[in-house]
């Protein structure tokens, strides 16, 4: 496929590498000539110089007879504009674009062929939003992944001390689940490295377990396993812009939520906005103002701000008051290289949670999500089987007897809306959704070739 990303950041650059291993043929067009030379030193691609909606820099990146555009330049407009000349010089099959600007992103209705023609759009505040109140949610989670429109959800889970998961065979994983709730194991870390979860696995301090469940077993899993039943939480969010302000909105009917907000204009606009909420104006690094506020009678610290020195500062600063639980956004993965662990409990990466919902339209029919894990070492995706036992190398086939590229394993399946757990006699059907843990991701390739349909017979 011939793909032009547009935008050469760190979310381009990432999107990039990850096709480019996929055997697409990639350009890259950015105004900055350093960050295009850097790319051109990783990797065997185009790029090209120049303002990423000038029709002339999109005939010099070969738009005339490009499969898709994707425009993830850090402007809106010029992503709108672009994915506009695409359509109307080139006829650009497939346009996506990030929006970032909650005033776009709230009105899909905008985004038709007759209106501003972008095929899909991306806004990386509402997914990042949504990731940060998944973890509120589930009390113990270090990620929560949605499959199935959330009717299935991938829980991360760190085997901490005294936790019910520490020194457990996975074959009695059953037993320490609650009455009523099936879940299983869907992939398993140890020291950065997959380990195959096989019954006589035993889970160690430090591993990090992938939990595979429909969403009201993974509900009923974590209150048990923490003792919980969703209390009011005390939540503070350092940051009222676009993600501090929707969580904030999202959070404030069930919790008591304060916002720390430095601009003058912005606190006083969203104080109107916000209905229970609390509004704070100050600097979010102030030891003196997090004292005044209760920090240490907080549960949940939300580091939000678009500034990744003052997330990375008032988290620490929250963490050694007594804040309970620490979440901060850190963009620059050099950033969060030198975060101890202990030091601060989860450590959001904005780019990470943008690509995998990038990824899920780039690769077109094969996948209906995608959610990228462990800074881009692996991905679980969310893969559409079409077709029969003539069309398909999958229909009709136990998963036993699955030719699965190595690194690939199939959790989960969806199934007439129901979310069944994928044992090795089960039968691949039509319209099946598989869930799928890929922990080599170099094998993606293989793994779309094996559930494409054969046109041949059909």
């Amino acid at each position: 496929m011939k793909i032009i990303i547009l935008g050469a950041g760190q979310v381009g650059s990432s999107i990039a590498k990850h096709l480019e291993k996929e055997n697409n043929d990639i350009s890259v067009v950015d105004v900055d000539i350093n960050l295009l030379n850097e790319l051109q030193q990783d990797m065997d691609i185009r790029t090209v110089h120049g303002f990423a909606s000038h029709p002339s820099v999109l005939i010099r990146a070969g738009a005339a007879d490009a499969d898709m555009v994707v425009a993830l330049t850090s402007s809106d407009e010029v992503n709108m504009v672009a994915c506009q000349v695409c359509y109307s010089l080139f006829n650009t099959p497939t346009k996506i674009a990030r929006i970032r600007e909650a005033e776009y992103a709230n009105h899909p209705e905008m985004f038709e062929h007759e209106h501003v023609p972008i095929d899909f759009h991306i806004s990386p505040e509402q997914l990042v939003t949504k990731h940060i109140y998944g973890l509120i949610e589930y009390e113990g989670a270090l990620q929560v992944m949605e499959f199935a429109q959330g009717r299935a959800k991938l829980v991360t889970i760190e085997v901490v001390k005294n936790g019910p998961l520490l020194d457990q065979q996975l074959r009695e994983f059953h037993t320490l689940l609650p009455e009523g709730a099936d879940a299983r194991v869907a992939a398993l870390f140890r020291d950065g490295k997959a380990i195959e979860p096989v019954g006589d696995t035993v889970l160690r301090l430090g591993d990090l377990v992938f939990i595979l469940a429909a969403k009201k077993h993974i509900r009923k899993i974590m209150e048990a396993w923490h003792k919980t039943t969703r209390p009011n939480y005390k939540i503070m969010i350092a940051g009222g812009g676009h993600v501090g302000f929707n969580l904030a909105k999202a959070l404030e009917q069930e919790h008591s939520v304060k916002v720390i907000e430095y601009g003058k204009e912005r606190s006083a606009h969203i104080a109107e906005e916000l209905n229970k909420a609390l509004v704070i104006r100050g600097d979010c690094t102030s030891e003196s103002l997090l004292r005044e506020e209760n920090i240490a009678g907080t549960d949940i610290f939300c580091a939000l701000t678009n500034d990744d020195h003052s997330n990375l500062l008032s988290a620490l600063l929250a963490k050694k008051m007594g804040a309970k639980k620490v979440i901060t956004l850190i963009n620059k993965s050099n950033y969060s290289e030198l975060i101890e662990k202990d030091t601060i409990d989860i450590v959001i990466s904005p780019q990470h949670i943008t690509i995998g919902g990038i990824l899920a339209h780039v690769r077109g029919d094969f996948t209906a999500r995608v959610h990228s894990l462990l800074d881009g070492a692996a991905e679980a995706l969310e893969i559409k089987v079409a077709g029969d036992s003539a069309t398909s190398n999958v229909i009709g086939h136990k998963i036993k007897n699955l030719m699965l590229p190595a690194g690939c394993a199939i959790g989960g399946i969806i199934r007439d809306g129901e979310v069944l757990m994928a044992h090795q006699q089960e039968v691949i059907k039509n319209a099946d959704h598989l869930i799928i843990f890929v922990t080599n991701t170099k094998n993606i390739n293989d793994l779309k070739i094996l559930f494409e349909v054969d046109a041949s017979y059909l």
